[in-house]
């Protein structure tokens, strides 16, 4: 039952992420490791965005490490755990709680040990800034509880890298890196070591851009369109004199993502209610998502099932007709 509803639940969520994003592409599925213990460590720049691309886009069905203040809610505490996400605690959620993450790290061996897999993003908090931080001790700590628990388990670490042409709106492009895995076992027991090596794999798989004159290089890139979802080509840009680069430049957003609004406009106002409450901007594309998985398929639902028996039912063809055709090809620009 839970697995069906999981597979189910992916599918939907799949068709989703395609609709809100125009494009996603992933590169090294060839990386895929099969019939092998997995612990996926992945950059964290998108709230809840970055779980779901993994989730549907590498056929791994991980499980995830989430950040306990998620779990609360009871109800919600149930949902998560359905749907395979372990709650982990910071030190900002008490040192009290501290204590609990050994259940989290109990339940990620036990998995490991299954041959399944854990998704962890390592470098322990998102940002929106284009960059590979400094990975934290969380996933060594895992594979190495899990290899001493097993030490003959043929447990690989997969770096992964995910980058976005703009993270905050619709319609813009996904790339997806997966790096070639590695076995935990080469650096048992040196936390460091293996810390040190995922680093350097996930590099190349990560868009960086200089943390000095973050906006001013942005627009940069932009204006000589360059893809941001491509580390290498932004890599190659940046490495050239500045006397070779155009000045900033400032974009405004395409027009069909204007007409798409004005066809979905109830959505629109429901996000614009929203907007004013969200207080870390990286979960603006979560807001939009969450509220475009649901809202979208309930207005259709009224479009064609409802409206049709009002005064200006013949209206709802056509209306739904343009708003479909305008929602799939919802562009927007880099940022």
């Amino acid at each position: 039952m839970k697995n069906a509803f999981n597979a189910v639940l992916r599918l939907i969520v799949k068709l989703a992420l395609h609709i809100y994003f125009k494009k996603i592409r992933v590169f090294g599925k060839e990386n895929l490791p099969k019939n092998k213990a997995v612990i996926i460590v992945c950059n964290h720049q998108n709230a809840l965005i970055d779980p779901l691309m993994i989730a549907t886009h590498t056929q791994l069905k991980p499980s995830f490490l989430t950040r306990a203040s998620a779990f609360k809610n009871p109800i919600a505490a149930k949902l998560l755990d359905f749907i395979r996400m372990i709650p982990i605690y910071r030190v900002r959620d008490g040192i009290d709680n501290m204590g609990k993450n050994k259940e989290t790290f109990d339940k990620s061996v036990n998995i490991l040990l299954n041959n399944g897999s854990i998704l962890i993003f390592g470098e322990g908090n998102h940002d929106l800034h284009r960059s590979l931080r400094p990975l934290k001790k969380g996933f060594s700590r895992i594979a190495f509880m899990t290899l001493e628990s097993n030490p003959e388990l043929d447990l690989v670490i997969l770096p992964v890298g995910i980058n976005y042409s703009n993270h905050k709106k619709s319609g813009s492009n996904v790339s997806i890196y997966i790096g070639k895995p590695f076995p935990a076992t080469d650096f048992y027991p040196k936390h460091e070591a293996l810390m040190d090596e995922t680093y350097n794999r996930m590099s190349p798989l990560v868009t960086y851009i200089p943390e000095k004159n973050y906006r001013k290089t942005v627009h940069q890139l932009i204006a000589n369109r360059i893809d941001l979802t491509e580390p290498r080509q932004v890599e190659q840009f940046l490495k050239k004199p500045e006397s070779a680069k155009e000045k900033e430049t400032k974009f405004s957003p395409y027009f069909t993502n204007k007409v798409m609004k004005v066809f979905h406009f109830p959505i629109y106002l429901v996000w614009l209610y929203f907007k004013r409450k969200i207080k870390d901007q990286t979960f603006t594309a979560t807001f939009k998502f969450v509220i475009g998985l649901v809202g979208i398929p309930l207005w259709y639902i009224f479009l064609l099932f409802v409206l049709p028996f009002s005064s200006i039912g013949s209206w709802a063809v056509p209306w739904s007709f343009l708003g479909i055709i305008y929602l799939i090809s919802n562009t927007n620009g880099q940022e």
